[in-house]
């Protein structure tokens, strides 16, 4: 490690630093004895003077600093993931340490990573005298975005409100080409949050490496362009729990991350979540990832029987998948004797099954069972040996309470008790992963978004699905798995397919988001009537579509009116686009990664959402054309 030596003086020390091919530079100052950075990308200012420090029980690390020290290094790092969006990831970045001191002589180290696309950074903090630990009461961490930057963010909704008191569960609506200077609905915004510089590019900012060892956190608004993070909201959890996480000393605290680019391909591409990041645990086992399917989402309570789920494992044994996700009240409908019959009928036909358990706890008031199994371990421990007992592959957990550290912590404990028994975990009702899938072998995805089932319940999430789904890729799933459940192949939510909930989008734009929404486990929205009543192309590409994938590349697209994106599974490429504007989306694409003169199948839809599928030729150029809530997949070979 190289160090630089920065003599005390009265005057303002300003250090400058720069990823390995220079693309990001961040200038860290001591103005005013505060700590503040700023960042450029390709020469223009992407983020303004911010604010860096933070404020313990002990001490105001935000304030009255000098910066005495930094030191810089290069950090090269090579891993590999099968269920992140990009399944080996060679790292290289700029790691440099700058080293603030109060008249006191207490320490703070602002750790910065840089690369060519993102800027990370986090707090390294020391003992004071005999004391090892801390508690962290602020941060002054802060990103002040250009003037005329728009917005499109997800508002924090207030705690123990919504269904049964369950919120928050960053399950809100986003906003688009909003104004900067607002607080959203008063407690601020979820991560992660994405800005455009207009047309300078783009900034995504969110954090990671969140565990047990803090809180997750939540970006306040401010005037001027200000956003600053911000703690979780006391009423979270029923009230209970501190919002103020606690630290050992010397400790270092999650990443902040900032993702820029002059467009959206270095914010879809993005592996920032999972560069920053280590394991916590040894697998147990290779874990096994894969499709599935889902009766709730089409017959809701009523089909969580054990005749209708045993009629589930037929039908994702005649897709060829390998699981059935068997949802909440199974302990009252099915019974656990039921459970067991229906894991060795599963067995014997290739399909495993998933069971869902509410998460609670004391946290909110979500009626449905099982209950009270996840929140205890001694309890949690014996429902897991009984599951891995009878096969069963993972659990569905739901109805968190919140983003308190004892909250991070249950969710830590979880994931590291199913791996001791084998089972995979994916969260509904819950918080962001944050570098999870990397932090833990058995964690498989998230809900964290308005997913699926709210169009079940509602003709207005039916009527917005295009717009919402074309927001998705830039800001959620960008940064983590989310299990959005989707993929209908059904006219209506209903089991009969005759009422209910209209879907409004086509058989051509459920494939789309089948490759668009990134999870490596997938429980579709598909129904047994499907086999019969849906296009024959449809069923057969949902049997073959891919849950993990090699590589991802933005194409073209705009948050909220159109995405066209392509990924990579092993030799095999899959171009896919939505649109949700009023005017049909014509657009030119060069697809230099597929062979050129090979045979592509072009899945597409016609002016009246009339899906079709036809074998092309790969040519230097093709142009497609998408209806309002249409679709395109194109499939081919790698060049």
């Amino acid at each position: 490690m190289a160090g630089l030596c920065i003599s005390l003086s009265a005057a303002a020390i300003d250090k400058t630093f720069s990823s390995p091919q220079e693309k990001i530079k961040v200038t860290v100052s001591d103005e005013g004895r505060r700590p503040t950075y700023t960042v450029e990308y390709g020469g223009k200012s992407f983020l303004q003077s911010s604010p860096l420090g933070i404020v313990t029980a002990t001490r105001d690390l935000s304030t009255g600093l000098r910066m005495t020290t930094t030191f810089q290094r290069e950090v090269k790092d090579h891993y590999k993931l099968r269920n992140i969006k990009q399944s080996e990831v060679h790292y290289d970045a700029t790691e440099a340490v700058c080293r603030f001191k109060n008249d006191k002589g207490d320490s703070l180290d602002i750790v910065f990573r840089l690369t060519e696309r993102d800027v990370a950074y986090s707090y390294r903090l020391y003992p004071v005298g005999d004391r090892r630990s801390d508690v962290i009461k602020s941060e002054a961490s802060g990103f002040r975005l250009p003037q005329g930057t728009t917005t499109f963010l997800c508002p924090q909704s207030k705690p123990m409100g919504g269904f049964a008191r369950t919120s928050p569960s960053y399950e809100t609506n986003y906003t688009c080409d909003d104004s900067t200077g607002k607080n959203g609905w008063g407690e601020g915004y979820t991560f992660p949050c994405l800005f455009r510089l207009g047309s300078d590019g783009w900034v995504l900012i969110s954090e990671t490496g969140v565990g047990g060892n803090y809180c997750g956190s939540r970006l306040m608004g401010h005037e001027d362009g200000l956003y600053t993070v911000g703690l979780p909201q006391s009423g979270e959890g029923n009230g209970l729990g501190s919002v103020e996480p606690g630290i050992a000393l010397p400790g270092q605290t999650p990443w902040r991350t900032i993702t820029v680019g002059a467009d959206l391909a270095n914010i879809v591409e993005t592996t920032v979540p999972f560069d920053l990041v280590s394991q916590r645990y040894p697998a147990s086992q290779e874990y096994v990832y894969g499709k599935g399917t889902w009766s709730w989402i089409i017959g809701m309570d009523p089909s969580c029987n054990f005749d209708e789920q045993k009629r589930y494992i037929d039908f994702s044994a005649a897709l060829g998948y390998n699981s059935v996700l068997v949802d909440a009240l199974w302990d009252t409908q099915i019974g656990r004797e039921g459970i067991e019959r229906l894991a060795a009928y599963g067995k014997s036909k290739g399909v495993s099954l998933y069971l869902w358990y509410n998460s609670n706890g004391y946290w909110n008031d979500a009626p449905q069972g099982p209950r009270g199994l996840m929140s205890n371990a001694i309890d949690r421990k014996a429902e897991m040996k009984w599951m891995q007992r009878i096969g069963i592959r993972g659990i569905k957990v739901d109805f968190f309470g919140g983003d308190k550290q004892d909250m991070l912590q249950r969710y830590e404990d979880i994931l590291s008790d199913a791996n001791d028994y084998g089972l995979l975990c994916i969260f509904h009702g819950c918080t962001l992963p944050r570098g999870w899938e990397r932090m833990y072998p058995n964690y498989a995805a998230s809900e964290a978004v308005l997913a699926s089932e709210n169009l079940h319940f509602s003709q207005g999430m039916c009527d917005a699905e295009a717009r919402n789904a074309c927001i998705h890729p830039f800001v959620r799933n960008t940064v983590g798995s989310m299990d959005f459940g989707g993929s209908a192949l059904n006219k209506f939510y209903n089991a009969n397919n005759s009422t209910g909930s209209r879907r409004r989008t086509s058989d051509v734009f459920a494939l789309a988001t089948a490759v668009m929404f990134q999870s490596a486990v997938q429980h579709f929205a598909l129904a047994p009537n499907n086999l019969t009543d849906a296009p024959a192309w449809a069923v057969d590409f949902m049997k073959a579509v891919p849950t993990t994938w090699d590589e991802v590349r933005f194409i073209d697209g705009y948050p909220g009116k159109y995405v066209i994106m392509a990924r990579r599974h092993a030799d095999k490429w899959y171009v896919v686009g939505i649109n949700a504007e009023k005017q049909p989306l014509k657009r030119t694409l060069q697809l230099p990664m597929i062979g050129n003169g090979t045979e592509m199948a072009l899945y597409a839809d016609d002016a009246n959402l009339q899906g079709s599928l036809k074998n092309i030729k790969n040519k230097k150029t093709i142009t497609v054309t998408i209806p309002q809530n249409g679709g395109m997949v194109i499939v081919g070979s790698a060049q």
